[in-house]
């Protein structure tokens, strides 16, 4: 009996000693790290494409219908489904381009309206008949002017023709409101020959006189505080009176 409740003590003091363990476990290599269940990684929907703009090729002609071709200027000649005749020139340094069966072809102080029409004629009186050629400029390097002195951004820019003054400082992000006044002066080479007048863009805001235009290769200055004397040795120039012919 004594030996009955012994052995029922020692398996009581045993069961309450147990430890239970998850699976996998072992006393004798210590606990082992059981498979936590985490968050599966979810599945992220698969990348949209985000629609791209297609890079556009600029147009090959970007002046305007009555921009006037001038020497350096790049140019195509599209002679409708004749590829022989067609193709891209530069116009050079005298204002020629040269074409095929044609040979040398004035194209300087003409728009490309104009130089289609005469292309179009010589083509049509000897090798092709009622021939559709259009003419396009590629790069306009001769119809630039210069703007420098008082403005935001000095600099060479393209114009077009009828630019005015007006609009060539504005080109150059206007005048400098620290340093400018409101002379101008336009420089201009005509016939080997430079000349030069001075505008006040005053008067020209307040209608009192007549906008110029400037012209290709003109350099069009602000006048600034350190320019004055210079200024002053320019005599200012009614423009329409004694250079109405050139300004």
């Amino acid at each position: 009996m004594k030996m009955r409740r012994m052995l029922a003590g020692f398996v009581a003091l045993a069961a309450g000693a147990m430890i239970v363990m998850p699976p996998g476990a072992s006393l004798a290599g210590g606990f082992q790290n059981s498979t936590t269940p985490g968050f599966q990684s979810a599945s992220l929907p698969p990348t949209q494409t985000i629609p791209q703009f297609q890079s556009q090729t600029p147009a090959t002609n970007m002046v305007r219908p009555d921009y006037i071709i001038g020497p350096d200027d790049v140019i195509s000649v599209n002679v409708f489904q004749v590829p022989d005749l067609s193709g891209t020139v530069q116009v050079d340094s005298e204002g020629n381009v040269l074409l095929p069966l044609l040979g040398e072809v004035r194209a300087a102080g003409r728009s490309v309206s104009q130089l289609s029409q005469q292309i179009a004629a010589a083509y049509g009186a000897k090798y092709v008949r009622d021939p559709k050629v259009t003419v396009s400029v590629k790069n306009s390097e001769s119809q630039k002017v210069t703007v420098e002195g008082a403005v935001v951004q000095p600099g060479i820019y393209p114009i077009s023709s009828g630019t005015t003054l007006m609009q060539a400082v504005a080109l150059a992000k206007g005048p400098d409101a620290k340093l400018a006044s409101d002379k101008v002066a336009i420089f201009r080479t005509v016939g080997g020959n430079r000349t030069q007048a001075v505008f006040d863009l005053s008067d020209i805001r307040d209608g009192k006189v007549q906008d110029p235009q400037v012209q290709a290769q003109d350099v069009v200055v602000v006048d600034t505080s350190g320019m004055r004397r210079f200024f002053q040795d320019i005599s200012p120039i009614a423009p329409f009176a004694v250079l109405g012919a050139i300004f």
